[in-house]
């Protein structure tokens, strides 16, 4: 690399080779030692005069060619090994060294552990609905406590939420709390909004839906005692798994873009109202999974026509 340091170097070499090293000596106020160390290393090329790598060829703490077997040995039986545990597992061998400094061995000798790649979820192809009612996903959404200001800022308030995975077609209601009594209320409003009959109900294992997972879980909750009085099969979702109650959670995660994200309430009636203004517009608005066709047009055509959006 060309410096300033090199270019002097350079022109004391030249002016040595001009003049005599004795007159160059005086005349760049130095040694004939370190002129003639200069005069033998160049040969014809700037590079030449560069300064060289100060950097010990040895060190007295270095690893010895012992640790450094260890160090291979064991890299090659735990190629995977995270740093703080392949170190612990040599130190149970007698090896005294430090972490870090095992990490500059191990980044030296290009030993770092090779991280194994993640196994990718692979999901299952999703049954599709063949008409409208076939299967409802129902769910609860706890409303974010910042939107709720005013008198009833403190207080818990309930989004209910049942989605027609055919059409996406959804029923919204707004409760003050979240019980299995208001979950059998829910139902009996949503089969009165729906105009079509709902052969299946899926939700989580919730509280407010089942006893599955109490210790009264051979005891039918009013929800599912209500969803028996109409005949309407209860399937329930794997335990901690949302995903398998994604048409629903995803809707949900619209209200919180949409509507959460830029509405307050400041009471219960407030709350109400502009929940069903929202979801009035969610029905009406095209989406993708429905060839760009809203719910309600889902519906109309289906009705009408008995065309599908697949």
């Amino acid at each position: 690399m060309n410096s300033i340091t090199q270019d002097m170097k350079y022109r004391l070499v030249k002016y040595s080779q001009k003049f005599g090293v004795t007159k160059a000596a005086i005349k760049y106020k130095t040694n004939r030692q370190y002129i003639y160390r200069w005069l033998n290393r160049y040969d014809g090329t700037l590079d030449s005069l560069a300064d060289m790598s100060r950097r010990p060829h040895s060190h007295p703490n270095q690893h010895t060619s012992e640790e450094i077997k260890l160090i291979s040995d064991m890299r090659r039986r735990n190629p995977h090994e995270g740093l703080v545990v392949f170190w612990v597992k040599l130190r149970q061998r007698g090896c005294t060294r430090s972490i870090p400094g095992l990490f500059r061995f191990l980044r030296k000798s290009s030993l770092m552990a090779v991280k194994p790649p993640n196994p990718k979820y692979i999901p299952k192809p999703y049954e599709q609905m063949l008409y409208p009612g076939q299967r409802v996903q129902i769910d609860v959404k706890h409303v974010p406590t910042s939107c709720i200001v005013g008198e009833i800022q403190g207080q818990k308030l309930y989004q209910y939420t049942a989605l027609d995975e055919f059409s996406r077609f959804r029923y919204v209601e707004a409760f003050e709390e979240a019980s299995t009594y208001t979950s059998m209320l829910f139902l009996r409003n949503m089969i009165a909004a729906f105009d079509f009959k709902v052969e299946c109900v899926q939700t989580d294992n919730g509280f407010e839906f089942t006893n599955r997972l109490n210790q009264h879980k051979n005891k039918p909750t009013l929800f599912e005692l209500e969803l028996a009085k109409f005949d309407i099969q209860h399937k329930l979702i794997r335990p901690y798994t949302p995903r398998h109650n994604g048409k629903v959670e995803r809707s949900h995660r619209k209200d919180n873009e949409y509507f959460y994200a830029v509405h307050k309430f400041y009471s219960f009636k407030d709350f109400k109202r502009q929940l069903y203004i929202h979801n009035w517009k969610y029905n009406r608005f095209p989406m993708r999974p429905l060839g760009w066709k809203s719910p309600n047009e889902t519906l109309h055509y289906f009705f009408t026509n008995c065309v599908t959006h697949v």
